[in-house]
Parts: structure tokens; C-alpha cells; sequence
């Protein structure tokens, strides 16, 4: 193996043995109650769920976010607002991506009574 190839192996066998490198994955979180709902002036919505599962492997697994200009933001945002006023129940679908927060990004919102 040339020199470059074995310094570029080594580095992802140091990556992926190194015990801060957290592998995210999408999928959906339990069902829990909206804490916080935060409309931002940095092109995202953020929420806080206290949720048990959350399959994303985020730093932060109660703290999520959606970009606006992003299909669905609109609407993700206007059910997770009246499950937050009404105390409603949510499911969140995580796409894997974390923020530099630490935050998991949302692609769909199920709302239960």
C-alpha cells in the first residue's frame, strides 16, 4: 500500500474506534410531550420533547430542529404549535443529521391525543 493510502486508512480505523463518534440513524422517537417550541431568526425552528428513544444518536436527544425553507417546514411547525397548546402527544421522524448543537433534524411530526 502507498504511503497516502495507509495514512488515509489508518485515520478512518482511528475514526471509527475512537469512543466520542457517535453513528446517527433515522427513524422515529417515541411519543412524548412538546417542552418548548422556538421559532429562530437563523432559518430553523427549534423544539424540546422529552422523548426516551431517539434512534438519531444526536449529542442532545430532547433537543430537535427544522430548517424553514425545507418541504413541510410550514406544517411540521403548525402541529407541533397546537401540541404544544393543547398538551398533545408527538412522534418525530429523524433524518440522522445532528447540528452543530447537537440537535437531530426533523423530516415528519405524528400528533396523538
Amino acid at each position: 500500500m502507498t504511503g497516502m493510502k495507509w495514512v488515509a486508512w489508518a485515520g478512518i480505523a482511528v475514526s471509527l474506534c475512537s469512543p466520542g463518534i457517535v453513528f446517527a440513524r433515522a427513524g422515529w422517537t417515541d411519543y412524548a410531550v412538546v417542552a418548548e417550541l422556538t421559532p429562530t431568526v437563523q432559518g430553523r425552528f427549534v423544539l424540546d420533547a422529552k422523548v426516551s428513544e431517539n434512534p438519531s444518536g444526536c449529542r442532545d436527544k430532547d433537543s430537535f430542529y427544522r430548517d424553514y425553507g425545507l418541504p413541510g417546514a410550514d406544517s411540521m411547525f403548525r402541529a407541533l404549535l397546537e401540541a404544544l397548546t393543547t398538551g398533545k402527544k408527538v412522534r418525530l421522524s429523524v433524518t440522522g443529521n445532528c447540528d452543530i448543537n447537537g440537535y437531530s433534524e426533523i423530516d415528519a411530526v405524528t400528533v396523538v391525543p
